[in-house]
């Protein structure tokens, strides 16, 4: 059997497989630091309390203490971003990065709000400006030519809001692309 990790083992696992953002490491941590938390206070255990310089005492005769655990993990992010092993900064970086070439500006603003954290001025600021070629190559690569009647066209539009597109950058996205002429009908075919 594999001996337990600590928390910051895993904190350091978690952190060396990609950037996470502090609120995204506290929830992924928590349910480890509960369940230390309850193998600590095991009759006949003595746990290693020195990972936690925040005293563990438990308030429901047994049961895991929250703010106990919650303290023990805040005490570690602030460890770990003390010494850059954890930083927002770099976090949001690689986010915009690996977002930018699918998603609008509405959808990498909606994931980092769901991280706790916020756009750097400057970053969202390029983000408005390539955001129209970022739009048309996104519907490019899904759609090989470009709307010919107008459920087509709705379709389009719908696929590139679901990505976090603005309407406004939608629109002028199908606009720039030619729409097919609707075809003649027989009564206004040129005469010969």
């Amino acid at each position: 059997m594999k001996p337990a990790r600590s928390l910051k083992a895993r904190a350091l696992q978690m952190l060396a497989q990609r950037e996470q953002s502090r609120a995204e490491l506290r929830r992924k941590l928590m349910p480890h630091a509960m369940a230390e938390d309850a193998e600590r206070d095991k009759p006949g255990e003595t746990g290693d309390t020195a990972e936690c310089a925040v005293s563990l005492a438990h308030v429901d005769g047994g049961a895991a203490s929250v703010p106990a655990a919650a303290a023990c993990v805040d005490a570690l992010l602030d460890w770990l971003e003390a010494n850059r092993y954890l930083s927002q900064e770099r976090f949001v970086e690689s986010r915009v990065h690996a977002r930018t070439a699918r998603f609008g500006n509405l959808r990498i603003r909606q994931e980092l709000a769901q991280h706790q954290v916020v756009l750097a001025p400057e970053a969202a600021q390029a983000l408005r400006d390539s955001e129209l070629e970022r739009a048309s190559a996104v519907c490019a690569r899904k759609f090989q030519k470009p709307p010919a009647t107008a459920a087509e066209h709705a379709k389009q539009a719908r696929f590139l809001a679901g990505r976090g597109f603005s309407p406004e950058t939608i629109r002028r996205v199908l606009r720039r692309t030619p729409r097919a002429e609707p075809a003649l009908s027989p009564a206004e075919f040129p005469a010969d």
